[in-house]
């Protein structure tokens, strides 16, 4: 254990720190496509009686009109947002009539790419802005990888712990700049670390043959209907899927908050040969916002971000320049298919533990060659994670999945004793022993599982992926929400579309004149390739 580790340990482990662990905040977001009873991509809208995908701040959609997100709000303790979750699902399937919710991170057999819905969000400037940008999507990057499901945890820890150990170490900077590069510290950490949740929670290790529509690929033969790896964990975050080989490099390995603002901005104002050719409107219809290598931040993929919550009309870039970072999400999670919310309570303590422990464990500066290994390991994990005597790289170096990942455990061990001890139990050293085992015997982790299960099924994910979702369809519409619930999701539905009402109607000036606003703001307003230290610091204080 590095003597930085240690030190904050020791230092949190008081009875006047502790409790600091407890007011951090947790929060889920939930995709999930909605199909028939045949399994097959529900092309229907967005149901009225689950709001307005636009101003539902808990049931809105993602790419596709069929894509739903489920969001919770942010709690300290990841238990209660699991059970606001819970009430979601059970409130969806009150209102969908026989629509149900597909329950896999890969997507069901889609229709042509011409007949699958981009979402929609009526016709306010601003809901005309996001169905223009998944537009611009479906152009760039095709519509059926939209239509991949993740789920995204979103983590912060309380700025008061940020500030003990900024006075303990005697860090110079405003509270906010030290959070800040504090969190790009724990992301330097993740990206070295990440492999590890591919192999312990990776569930995709097959797909639908259709969903590659012809395109090359290296994958083996299940069956008719079935591409697969056989020591594959999660075909969702390999290069053939929710990935973007075009923005490889896009963001180069980053030590300082001012580093990924620059490097975003750039993006979203450097123009791309192909998307010009495009153009912007086709048959006089708006098909992209603009034709840089972004048409925003929120298209670059990333396996996790730092985020700042938005005031309205804000970029994700200009919060983050204003006031810092408020909290992570890391995104590289799949859907797990036996999990009724696609995420279990047992995983959200060890994505707490691990999360923690990249916070607090030291932290290097990275650079391209590390960078460059990152990946490496990552896509290696994500394809062949489960292969006996896998080998990664560790600063130059070869070494087994399986012995790094019993280091990293034996790290992550006196964490989760830490988050323990505040809470009066042993919930994180329970998990952590699951995950052991995983390590010792690799048939017990979510990919083989659903392996297993889809060979079981007559060697098909489609078979498969329908009779869980099935299953899971018939356990949700056999307990309802209680009462209070429904009526506070109904009402939560009723508002959010008078609130749509309201904007469109009280909304003036043209489309046009809003969308040209919009991008003026993203050639000159967030660009942050001027800044320095002094004036980050002084920004984010504000």
């Amino acid at each position: 254990m590095s003597t930085l580790l240690n030190r904050r340990l020791a230092l949190l482990d008081s009875e006047a720190n502790r409790p600091l662990l407890a007011k951090g905040l947790r929060g889920i977001e939930r995709e999930t496509l909605r199909v028939h009873a045949d399994g097959k991509l529900a092309l229907t809208p967005h149901p009225p009686a689950l709001g307005s995908a636009l101003t539902n701040p808990q049931i809105t959609t993602d790419y596709s009109e069929s894509l739903l997100e489920f969001i919770t709000p942010a709690e300290p303790d990841i238990a209660t947002a699991l059970e606001e979750l819970d009430n979601i699902h059970r409130f969806a399937y009150t209102v969908m009539g026989n629509e149900m919710l597909w329950h896999q991170s890969m997507p069901c057999t889609l229709p042509e790419e011409k007949d699958i819905p981009i979402a929609w969000y009526g016709n306010s400037h601003i809901g005309m802005i996001k169905h223009v940008y998944r537009r611009g999507l479906a152009l760039r990057y095709g519509k059926s990888m939209q239509c991949i499901a993740g789920i995204h945890y979103n983590y912060s820890l309380s700025e008061d712990l940020w500030k003990v150990l900024q006075q303990a170490e005697q860090t110079p900077g405003t509270s906010k700049y030290v959070q800040s590069e504090n969190y790009i510290a724990l992301i330097r950490n993740f990206h070295r670390y990440s492999w590890l949740l591919m192999y312990l929670f990776g569930a995709s290790p097959a797909l639908s043959t259709p969903f590659l529509g012809g395109r090359p690929h290296q994958l083996e033969t299940l069956s008719d209907d079935t591409l697969y790896l056989p020591y594959a964990t999660s075909l969702r975050m390999s290069d053939l899927g929710y990935q973007n080989n075009a923005q490889a490099g896009l963001v180069p390995p980053y030590n300082t908050l001012l580093e990924y603002m620059r490097s975003l901005s750039l993006a979203v104002r450097q123009p791309y040969p192909d998307y010009e050719k495009m153009g912007t409107r086709q048959d006089g219809e708006w098909v992209q916002i603009n034709t840089n290598v972004l048409q925003i931040e929120n298209e670059f993929y990333a396996t996790i971000r730092p985020k700042r919550v938005i005031k309205t009309g804000e970029r994700p870039v200009e919060a983050l320049c204003a006031r810092g970072v408020q909290y992570i999400e890391v995104r590289c999670m799949d859907v797990n298919p036996f999990d009724p919310l696609g995420i279990s309570l047992e995983t959200s303590r060890f994505l707490d533990a691990f999360l923690l422990f990249c916070a607090l464990d030291d932290s290097p500066l990275t650079n391209r060659v590390e960078g460059q290994e990152n990946v490496d390991n990552f896509a290696l994990t994500v394809k062949q994670g489960r292969r006996p005597g896998l080998m990664l790289a560790r600063q130059g170096q070869a070494i087994s999945l399986q012995d790094w990942s019993r280091e990293l455990l034996e790290k992550i061990t006196p964490v989760a004793a830490l988050l323990d001890a505040q809470r009066g139990d042993d919930s994180h050293a329970r998990t952590l022993q699951v995950q052991r085992e995983k390590l010792q015997n690799p048939e017990l982790t979510p990919s083989a599982k659903v392996l297993a299960a889809i060979r079981a099924a007559n060697n098909s994910f489609t078979q498969f992926a329908l009779q869980q979702s099935k299953l899971l369809a018939d356990e949700f519409r056999a307990h309802p929400p209680a009462a209070d619930q429904l009526a506070l999701y109904t009402r939560m539905a009723e508002q959010s579309l008078a609130e749509q009402a309201t904007m469109e109607s009280s909304q003036t000036g043209s489309f046009d004149q809003f969308i040209h606003d919009y991008r003026s703001r993203t050639s000159s307003e967030i660009c942050c390739d001027t800044f320095n230290e002094a004036s980050l610091i002084q920004r984010v204080t504000l």
